[in-house]
């Protein structure tokens, strides 16, 4: 009796299967690894927004304006809360002198999700119809790279890109009167930001 005839398989249909699971493996897996690059991005996006809106309540709590400060490094951006120690803002030169002190320690985006930073896609339009374009700074609030809220709830202004590894794209918008956040992710087939 032959061995397909005992209900077995032969070492052809064997090696056919091996090489159908690994075609199929290969072509699975960079859709895989997308889907985990713009999952780790947009949990990222979430992160920030959330600590901005975190740093706008422990303005109003303490009565006191509180900001976030944002410092280009040489691999990425770090980004640090701070509360006013003087009654003038919270302001670089003083926290430089310790009198704005740390609420927080500061920390990196890119060190609490894996391939995801402060960026900027190449030639990004902008959010907005007929604003400009964010060019290639991924930071803007204003010269001095934070944004403030005061004890009324209210905040400074700006907008803050995030990258994902892959080229995942969101901007986390600042509103100034109501200190409320908004997240957008950029679709690079229709050119448009939509909402997160």
């Amino acid at each position: 009796m032959t061995a397909a005839g005992r209900g077995g398989y032969s070492l052809i249909e064997l090696l056919f299967v091996a090489a159908l699971i690994g075609v199929l493996g290969a072509v699975a897996i960079p859709g895989v690894l997308a889907n985990v690059d713009d999952s780790r991005a947009i949990g990222a996006t979430r992160y920030v927004s959330a600590r901005l809106q975190r740093a706008r309540m422990e303005a109003v709590v303490r009565s006191a304006p509180v900001g976030i400060k944002f410092a280009a490094t040489d691999d990425g951006y770090s980004y640090g809360e701070y509360v006013d120690g003087n009654g003038n803002g919270v302001r670089a030169a003083d926290i430089a002198r310790g009198v704005d002190t740390a609420v927080r320690p500061p920390e990196r985006l890119r060190d609490l999700f894996a391939g995801v930073d402060f960026g900027v896609l190449p030639g990004l339009p902008p959010v907005d119809a007929g604003g400009p374009p964010p060019g290639d700074d991924p930071v803007h609030l204003g010269v001095s790279n934070m944004v403030t809220f005061t004890p009324a709830g209210s905040s400074s202004t700006g907008s803050l890109y995030i990258l994902g590894r892959s080229g995942a794209q969101y901007v986390i918008r600042i509103f100034g009167e109501s200190g409320k956040t908004r997240a957008l992710k950029f679709n690079p087939r229709s050119r448009k930001w939509n909402p997160l």
